[in-house]
């Protein structure tokens, strides 16, 4: 594998780096940057200007919509968006639920939701876990009774990221109680806005309202909402979670962060010296750095496989991943000390102009480094990713 980018690749980049520097908005921009808090208006805005461009998902095959790149054209894009600080184009229906529509979906489903995903015309959320059912997803206990021409919907849904704002949500039930557990779930797609469902919020530690619980009360779902088979919605689920967790990876976020990890290293003192110049300090920035760069050349291998559906190598990438991501939290933490202990929520909702701290970088840092705790457990828990590598590649 030539790791070296092409004058086709470095053109590409140019052409990419020239639309984000005329098309992506100031505001957004700042947002990103500052790791404040995005609205549902400011993640609708970007992907719509995306799409119109015809950019809004990277890795779909042009006759659905996709623009017709290869790996090294996605890697660079992914790359080109961190570094300008663009919202990202939220995975749920992209990355996650159109995929699985393409593979398993009929024509009249395909016709009618991937212009809708492309087009950010719905937004989506995922009705995977449920209380006491998170890493043991084939435990879940939400039913759906067929009645004539509708599933009757019944149970709950916990963790769902940004479903306050959902149009409609991809839903793991229960339809066949007799057999093996993963024998008997199938994959519904809901409105949201249907008759019996209850969206209740879990404030997180930082007073962020970013997930949620979802209850389903006698929910009338159409029976043309099924996906595929019935009762054979844990391979879906499966083929999913693939695409979601080589997402997990997420390379050139992590390089952005990288880069203002030193930048916040840069600025502390001790003992008259910046803390990047400390022996101890840069050698972790440094370890930090080989292990990301690792990572990319992982991604990069496993993305080209494009004829493959995502395999051991997506639990892989999402162990690593997903470490990288705290590691990098933890790091900036160390680095401000007791300046990212204030808690600003006026200056993380982009009310204020600067932070009451006076460190504009250092005001988001605690909030982000509780957050990013979450990376080791969502798309699959970190253990149970180890089980299912162990499995696949070592066989035991």
């Amino acid at each position: 594998m030539d790791l070296n980018y092409s004058p086709e690749d470095q053109a590409f980049r140019a052409t990419v780096r020239t639309f984000l520097e005329a098309n992506l908005p100031a505001d957004l921009q700042h947002k990103v940057q500052r790791h404040l808090r995005l609205t549902r208006g400011d993640y609708v805005r970007w992907h719509k200007i995306v799409a119109k461009q015809g950019w809004a998902a990277p890795a779909w095959p042009v006759e659905y919509g996709g623009p017709g790149w290869n790996a090294v054209q996605r890697h660079i894009w992914e790359e080109e968006c961190a570094r300008a600080g663009t919202p990202p184009i939220l995975p749920f229906g992209i990355n996650m639920v159109a995929p699985v529509i393409m593979a398993f979906g009929n024509d009249e489903q395909k016709a009618h939701y991937l212009p809708r995903i492309l087009h950010c015309d719905d937004w989506w959320c995922q009705g995977y876990s449920e209380p006491g059912s998170g890493s043991d997803l084939a435990s879940l206990k939400t039913t759906a009774e067929r009645q004539g021409d509708h599933y009757i919907v019944n149970g709950q849904k916990t963790w769902t990221t940004l479903g306050q704002h959902a149009d409609m949500i991809f839903c793991l039930v229960r339809t066949d109680t007799s057999v093996r557990k993963q024998e008997g779930i199938s994959f519904l797609l809901i409105d949201m806005k249907t008759p019996g469902i209850t969206v209740r919020p879990i404030i997180m530690l930082d007073e962020d309202h970013e997930v949620n619980e979802v209850f389903f009360d006698n929910v009338k779902v159409p029976v043309t909402n099924l996906i595929g088979k019935e009762n054979k919605g844990w391979t879906y689920a499966k083929y999913l979670l693939g695409h979601e967790r080589t997402g997990i990876a997420a390379v050139g976020r992590s390089r952005k962060e990288l880069h203002l990890l030193k930048r916040i290293a840069a600025k502390q003192m001790k003992k008259g010296k910046s803390l990047l110049e400390d022996p101890l300090f840069a050698a972790k920035v440094a370890n930090l750095e080989i292990e990301l760069m690792a990572l990319e050349t992982t991604v990069l291998r496993t993305i080209s496989q494009e004829e493959h559906a995502p395999g051991p190598q997506a639990s892989m990438l999402k162990v690593r991943g997903s470490e990288i991501q705290q590691w990098l939290t933890e790091l900036m933490m160390e680095a401000v000390g007791p300046n990212a202990l204030p808690f600003d929520p006026v200056y993380l909702s982009g009310e204020r102009g600067h932070a009451l701290s006076g460190d504009d970088d250092a005001a988001p840092l605690a909030g982000h480094y509780f957050n990013f705790r979450k990376t080791s457990i969502y798309g699959g828990s970190n253990e149970i990713q180890k089980n299912i590598i162990t499995q696949m590649i070592l066989g035991l």
